[in-house]
């Protein structure tokens, strides 16, 4: 799992939020209102509550910035042609911390309003338990339709009993498929799009030209695998609720008036 010498664990991480107006199922997703409060303003405030660092959005979009701001987080413009939330978040970077003072970054999705603190702490731990480039999270996939479902990603990974000192609950990804894998009995794990990145490793990463596996699985991680990156995955217990369309919206809508 690891190698010598250890990589010291993060110290000062900062979270940043990547948020861009277009969407092809739900066009204006981020300031989409759930409850008096636009979607990523939610997040935001889900990050802010697991006090962990600071929060930055990372918009595309100048009403994006203006709606952040007037709720009271901070948010930054970044270039609207960017082709990744992980090239929005790394140009976010540079411009609230061009020193370098933060040594990790979480690269939070802004769709998932509905997160718990505890679930955006939990990607901090591999990277202070491993040796690991970045860190995602993964939950046992327990409904038998999402074996199928290409929108939901597997995650290849196999979690040790402890015995081999291995840290529990923490394992190297070895692959991420739209497919079922592997094959065989046994868990199969539910890939959770949140990353967390040293700060050396995401300079990298978005240094990186798109891999054939990434172009063909279309799934932006496989990059990092091609090149020779780690990926250590945390195990938790639950998937956060993610809106992607206007019935998420409509379900995140009532589960929020239920909770408020």
């Amino acid at each position: 799992m690891s190698e010598n010498p250890q990589k010291p664990p993060p110290k000062n991480p900062i979270v940043i939020i990547p948020a861009r107006m277009a969407s092809t199922r739900l066009p204006g997703k981020p300031l989409a209102d759930i409850h008096g409060k636009s979607m990523i303003v939610r997040v935001m405030e889900c990050a802010l509550a697991a006090n962990i660092g600071p929060v930055v959005v990372a918009a595309a979009e100048e009403e994006i910035v203006d709606a952040v701001t007037k709720a009271g987080g901070k948010a930054v413009l970044t270039d609207p042609d960017l082709t990744s939330g992980s090239d929005r978040v790394f140009a976010a970077l540079g411009q609230v911390d061009a020193a370098g003072k933060h040594d990790a970054v979480i690269n939070l999705q802004g769709d998932i309003p509905l997160i718990e603190p505890e679930i955006i702490k939990a990607v901090l731990s591999p990277l202070a338990r491993t040796n690991a480039d970045m860190a995602t999270l993964v939950a046992e996939i327990t409904d038998p339709l999402e074996l199928t479902d290409p929108h939901v990603v597997k995650a290849a990974v196999g979690f040790s009993d402890g015995s081999n000192n291995a840290p529990p609950n923490i394992s190297l990804a070895l692959y991420f498929s739209r497919t079922a894998i592997p094959s065989g009995d046994g868990p199969h794990y539910h890939h959770i799009g949140i990353y967390a990145f040293r700060r050396e490793a995401l300079a990298r990463f978005v240094s990186l030209a798109p891999g054939v596996l990434e172009t063909r699985e279309k799934l932006e991680q496989l990059r990092a695998l091609e090149n020779g990156m780690t990926i250590a995955c945390a195990l938790v217990d639950t998937v956060p609720f993610g809106v992607d369309t206007p019935g998420d919206l409509e379900r995140a809508h009532k589960i929020i008036v239920g909770q408020e």
